[in-house]
This record gives C-alpha cells, sequence and structure tokens, in this order.
C-alpha cells in the first residue's frame, strides 16, 4: 500500500502528465468552451514553515463539466507564469479558451491561437490603456445605440428566490480603430457585459470589457463563452469546497496538498461520468464508500 511520505515525495508534474493521458484517452475534451480559472487550497498556507498557500489552476470543460488539467503556481508567483504551462498539457485544438483578467496577456493569446484554439479573455486594469480606450468606445456606442457602428446584442433574465438578474452584452466587430489590436493575436471583436442585479429593493449594475477571437456579430456566442466561465465556480470550485472540503484539508508536507488536489479533481470527474445514479456528488461519494460494487462502478465506467 503506498504510503502517505510516498505520495507526498511524488512529483507532481509527472502526477499531472499522467492525469492530462487519461483525460486524452477518454476523448471527453471536445470542441466548445475550456474556461481556466485559479483556486487557493487554504487549508495548504503553513505559516510555521514560511509556506504560503497552495494555488492550483485548473482547465475546464464546461460541456461536460470535466476538469482537463492543473498546474500549481510557482512560490511568489502567480497564475501569469502558470497558464501557459497548463495550455500546453490540452488538446485544445477547436475550442474557445476563457481567462479571467489576470491572464489576459499578449503572450497567453498567441499560445492559445497557436494551439488551434480561440479565445475571450477578461480586460481590466492590468492593461490600463487598452481597457480605457475598450470601455470609451464601447460605452460610447452603447449610450448612441450603436450608430454608424456594426454590433449584435443578446440579453438575458434569470430569477429566482427573489432575485431578478439580467445579462446583456454587445459586441462589435469593428475594432479596426484600435491601434493596440495587432499585438493581440487573431483578436476580431470586443464586447461589454452588464449585469444588473436586483435583490429585494436593492439593484446593483456592473459592466464589464473583454476582447476575443469570436465574431463580433454573434452576440450569443459570447454570452454563451462568459456566463459559461462564471459556471467553473460552481461547478468546480464549490464541489471541491462543499463536497470534498477541499479548504479544511490541512495536510502541507512535501506534494502531499498538490497532489490530492489532483486525485480530487480525478475523483471529481469519475463521479460527474457515472449518470446511473440519480445523486449529489457528495451522496455519490458516501455510496462509493458503502457499495464496492458502485464504487468498482465509478473507477471502470
Amino acid at each position: 500500500m503506498l504510503g502517505f511520505a510516498t505520495f507526498a515525495a511524488l512529483l507532481p508534474e509527472s502526477l499531472e502528465r499522467c492525469f492530462a493521458e487519461w483525460i486524452h484517452a477518454l476523448n471527453q475534451a471536445g470542441k466548445g468552451l475550456v474556461a481556466i480559472d485559479g483556486k487557493t487550497i487554504r487549508g495548504s498556507l503553513d505559516k510555521a514553515g514560511d509556506k504560503a498557500a497552495i494555488h492550483m489552476v485548473s482547465a475546464f470543460a464546461s460541456a461536460n463539466g470535466l476538469v482537463l488539467g492543473q498546474i500549481a503556481t510557482e512560490a511568489k508567483s502567480n497564475e501569469i507564469t502558470a497558464i501557459p504551462k497548463l495550455l500546453d498539457l490540452l488538446d485544445l485544438k477547436g475550442t474557445t479558451v476563457t481567462i479571467d483578467a489576470e491572464g489576459c496577456q499578449k503572450d497567453i493569446a498567441r499560445k492559445i491561437v497557436d494551439r488551434g484554439a480561440g479565445y475571450v479573455l477578461a480586460l481590466k486594469a492590468n492593461h490600463p490603456t487598452l481597457h480605457d480606450e475598450i470601455k470609451l468606445f464601447l460605452d460610447d456606442a452603447i449610450a448612441h445605440g450603436f450608430k454608424g457602428v456594426t454590433h449584435d446584442f443578446h440579453q438575458d433574465v434569470t430569477g429566482d428566490h427573489g432575485r431578478i438578474e439580467t445579462r446583456r452584452l454587445w459586441c462589435t466587430p469593428d475594432i479596426d480603430w484600435c491601434e493596440d489590436k495587432d499585438q493581440w493575436a487573431g483578436v476580431r471583436s470586443f464586447a461589454a457585459v452588464e449585469c444588473e442585479r436586483i435583490v429585494g429593493e436593492k439593484t446593483s449594475c456592473e459592466r464589464r470589457y473583454f476582447i476575443s477571437t469570436l465574431d463580433g456579430k454573434d452576440a450569443k456566442a459570447l454570452a454563451d463563452a462568459v456566463r459559461g466561465h462564471w459556471g467553473i465556480e460552481n461547478n468546480l470550485h464549490w464541489q471541491l469546497d462543499v463536497s470534498f472540503h477541499e479548504d479544511a484539508c490541512r495536510v502541507r508536507t512535501g506534494h502531499g496538498a498538490e497532489n490530492l488536489s489532483r486525485l480530487r479533481r480525478i475523483a471529481l470527474n469519475l463521479l460527474k461520468r457515472e449518470t446511473t445514479e440519480k445523486a449529489s456528488i457528495a451522496n455519490k461519494r458516501l455510496l462509493a464508500g458503502w457499495d464496492h460494487d458502485y464504487l468498482l462502478k465509478l473507477l471502470t465506467t
């Protein structure tokens, strides 16, 4: 039986390669949306040992809810250095990659395009000039009904438990005015997303901006990509915390926390692939512990 000391000594890079090969063998990535986002394993913080909490960056297939790969950020680094390494592990051809503002980098955009994929990248103050130019252009176009500007628009409204949320997306392929566009590989459109929330008597409204390789005349496709990216919080990060209690795990020895994180994602993939049992992820975990036949089914499906 593999002892924990041995498990903690396993090189995370080797374990991740095995994980990536398994996912590729399942042929589950397909076309569609690949959301990339990070999550800190809070319980791995070791103040006494002056060791920061591990931050894992994951690639998530939104269509089927499977984790495609993950990598830890280097000590005293950030997601910018981890994302290119993660992209190298994935078969991205024909997919659309979504990344939040921290990963909105020219080199990352180039790597995505070189891997045969498209992208939708959130834009914030890490590129202040580009952000401000696109914000000014789109805000003015929205205020004047896009007069003389080619565009498309999509809106959807959802509501439950007294909350109403309206999401609006405007996009345009008219980007020739932007001097910086040639620095971003394959960019074809700019978009603004407005999210308005009404909870009781309180109303809040936020507008965000994106650059993309997608068609600026297809607002629904862009809206689906943006909303699909937000789904990683509920369908991956929330599941890891609630169903697997990841943040409560206090393992800190060697590579133990990072390797256990991979095992949780492997287990989550197995539980999501098994669809005959109509139960929550947490209840499927319990059933696998009680019923060896069901456990075997999970492992061999």
